[in-house]
């Protein structure tokens, strides 16, 4: 049997990623004033995020049974798909102050992230479990190039201009070209990953009926599914918390408009760029050491911000936001693939988007209120909290489990 393309079919992925990451820089920079512009309600600067996260986070599940029934491939083209309208929908009610098209835009947006983000379930298909972590990164690390491709593309667009609505038209129409590119590269994915993760399984059984799923109750109660799972809405929360918003806090601090891209480009750029380093050294360390580090290094930049205020020091608690969230994302999903037979993957990877993503809307919205009525200084403890507090429950339980593990053998 001739190899399977697994270094093509990562890079197609991991270019596909690209585009996404540049089309969730603009979401994450802009959907905030797209909507109080439109709308006109300043303390709903939270909505338009929390429309993206909540809608993605209410996909996630549907596209990861999707997966499991339909394949990868037909599943991530109809995400690029719904990226491509909703980009178009934005900037068509920017263009004519319609808050209509805007929401139902930031609806498509959201679904269409959400669902790109499961290439990372495409990526676990592909690896056996010794080169998991390094595997996923391969595909993630695509996403950098979106954080170069996001800033040169968009600040552009907005500098020297009034910040209204109509300023917002063609960013949101060059974020829908930025999709149409990864329609065409996850089209180009062959043969489907699922299909090699049958082969990775033994020739013999490439060609075997799937095997049933478990039930989500049976695999949760599966050692590491629960701190995986934990570790991923906590990291996700705390970082679309901060990064969200974060637009929003520069323009308040007196700076302009047109570099919040930069500052969010940082912040992929720490998600992303060293993305092979972090996986490799995942699967090294192990998962829980990464899932509690990188949950820490969340913690201390999100408590920064009470402090940092020019447009550097922004820019570099968002580059370290990212670079926790890299470590604690990447061992999550790489724990959560261990765990799970390829017919259970992309359900399962689903659920955790689910879960991750309705904490990160709910999180968001309140944010925004609390940021209104108290400052900063209310998103940078609560990132915090959020960040810390899952920390010190995944080390009790990991301590739990190992010694639930070793007592049988010292009864012997």
């Amino acid at each position: 049997m001739a190899e399977p393309p697994v270094r093509r079919n990562t890079i197609l992925l991991s270019a596909s990623l690209a585009a996404n990451s540049a089309m969730l820089q603009l979401s994450a920079a802009v959907a905030t004033l797209t909507v109080v512009l439109v709308v006109g309600v300043r303390s709903l600067v939270g909505l338009g995020p929390a429309i993206v996260l909540g809608t993605g986070a209410l996909s996630a599940l549907p596209a990861g049974r999707a997966m499991d029934r339909f394949g990868r491939v037909p599943v991530l083209v109809t995400g690029f798909a719904l990226g491509i309208a909703g980009g178009i929908l934005a900037a068509v009610g920017a263009a004519f102050d319609l808050a209509f098209p805007v929401l139902v835009g930031l609806v498509f947006v959201g679904a269409a992230s959400a669902t790109a983000l499961l290439a990372r379930t495409a990526a676990g298909d592909m690896y056996p479990p010794s080169r998991r972590a390094r595997g996923i990164s391969f595909v993630l690390f695509g996403a950098v190039f979106g954080a170069i491709l996001g800033p040169t593309v968009f600040s552009p667009l907005l500098a020297g201009k009034d910040l209204d609505a109509d300023a917002l038209v063609l960013p949101w129409l060059a974020a829908s070209a930025f999709m149409v590119v990864g329609l065409v590269l996850v089209a180009s994915v062959r043969p489907d990953p699922s299909k090699i993760a049958k082969m990775l399984a033994g020739p013999e059984r490439a060609d075997e009926p799937a095997e049933k799923p478990a039930e989500f109750a049976v695999i949760l109660r599966r050692p590491g599914v629960l701190p995986s799972m934990v570790a991923a809405m906590a990291s996700f929360s705390t970082m679309v918390g901060i990064m969200t918003l974060t637009g929003v806090v520069v323009v308040d601090r007196g700076h302009p408009a047109d570099v919040v891209f930069p500052i969010i480009g940082a912040h992929v750029v720490g998600m992303y760029a060293l993305v092979i380093v972090v996986g490799d050294l995942i699967d090294r360390i192990g998962r829980t050491r990464a899932l509690v580090g990188g949950l820490a290094l969340m913690a201390a930049s999100a408590i920064s911000l009470i402090w940092f205020t020019s447009v550097a020091t922004i820019a570099f608690t968002l580059f370290a936001l990212g670079l926790g969230w890299s470590f604690s994302f990447v061992a999550a999903t790489a724990q959560l693939a261990d765990c799970t037979s390829p017919v259970e993957r992309g359900k399962v990877l689903g659920l955790n988007d689910l879960l991750s993503g309705l904490t990160g809307a709910a999180l968001v919205l309140i944010g925004g209120f609390a940021l209104d009525a108290v400052g900063v200084a209310a998103l940078a403890l609560g990132g915090l909290a959020i960040a810390l507090a899952p920390a010190g429950w995944i080390v009790r339980y990991s301590l739990r489990v190992r010694a639930a593990e070793l007592a049988p053998s010292a009864l012997d």
